[in-house]
């Protein structure tokens, strides 16, 4: 297994000093984020490290000399917005963008491209299925083509009253993994793991390792911590009952989860993805997860 960390929490800094702070720091490698420029409202979204819009020739060789140089690798590229929109505007721009993502995978050598599937959150599951294949089915077949991976990740996406009350990703459990991999079969898509999604929603994150572990594709390292007490006070249907944390600050059983992973045989990346606002403050504080973070995980993971 390799140790990485998802760029978003550095928006502010460029791919060489995100691709550098890794390197200080131990890291193997860092899942680039490659939203449209312009920004985003959403919290730890709209960040651009490649913009896969103006990506030349002369800049792909400069992230090629970049990887050379500091022996850190670009575990995938990540693009998470809302492809199933009902705002058919959104769905188009997330769509199209998430298709130059992959080019620019393919054309940068990185087999792994990491995104969200979407939802209508004012519709069921079962709803909306039709649409979820009707969109998907070509956007992984040309993932196909073009040699790359999928990975879906499972996080509800439902933390704001705007995705109240079924989320903007539906790709959130089990039942639904097993659902959507059956009806389009194909190598090419797989997941981007989460626990910590897992944690707040009360499934243990552990025995789906075993059941998927051929669509393991990567792995984030984020931990949940559920305020048992305001939970009491407001109920599951509130949406301030638990807070992401760093990996070992929440309740997931880190030594369960990475005990698993090493059972399958698991040997992608597990890249750290920082939403703790404790460590927001500043940009040192946000310095200092990453620091933290790694010696953390550096117990389970162990190099050479």
């Amino acid at each position: 297994m390799q140790l990485g960390y998802v760029s978003a929490i550095l928006p502010d800094r460029s791919l060489e000093e995100v691709m550098k702070s890794a390197q200080t720091i131990g890291y193997d490698c860092v899942e680039v984020m490659c939203w449209p420029t312009g920004g985003s409202e959403r919290r730890y979204a709209g960040v651009t490290h490649i913009d896969v819009d103006t990506l030349d020739d002369r800049r792909v060789a400069e992230i090629h000399q970049l990887v050379a140089e500091t022996g850190v690798s670009i575990s995938g590229l990540g693009y998470y917005p809302n492809p199933l929109s009902p705002n058919e505007e959104e769905a188009h721009v997330a769509r199209s963008h998430f298709r130059k993502v992959m080019a620019a995978a393919q054309r940068l050598g990185i087999q792994q491209v990491n995104t969200f599937i979407g939802r209508h959150p004012k519709q069921t599951i079962d709803e909306q299925w039709g649409t979820v294949l009707e969109v998907w089915r070509p956007i992984v077949k040309e993932a196909e083509d073009r040699g790359l991976r999928i990975g879906i990740e499972n996080c509800p996406m439902l933390f704001s009253k705007d995705e109240w009350p079924g989320g903007k990703n539906l790709f959130i459990c089990p039942q639904v993994w097993r659902r959507l991999f059956n009806d389009i079969q194909s190598p090419s898509l797989g997941m981007n793991y989460d626990p910590s999604h897992l944690i707040w929603t009360f499934i243990d994150p552990v025995p789906p390792i075993y059941e998927f572990k051929e669509k393991m594709f990567h792995v984030h390292a984020k931990d949940a911590r559920v305020d048992r007490d305001r939970l009491q006070e407001v109920g599951i249907l509130n949406l301030d009952w638990h807070t992401p944390k760093l990996p070992g600050m929440g309740d997931c059983n880190w030594g369960a989860f990475f005990g698993a992973l090493s059972d399958i045989k698991y040997t992608g990346p597990v890249c750290v993805e920082v939403e703790d606002r404790a460590y927001e403050g500043s940009l040192e504080d946000r310095k200092r997860s990453l620091v933290q973070s790694y010696r953390f995980l550096s117990q389970f993971v162990v190099k050479g």
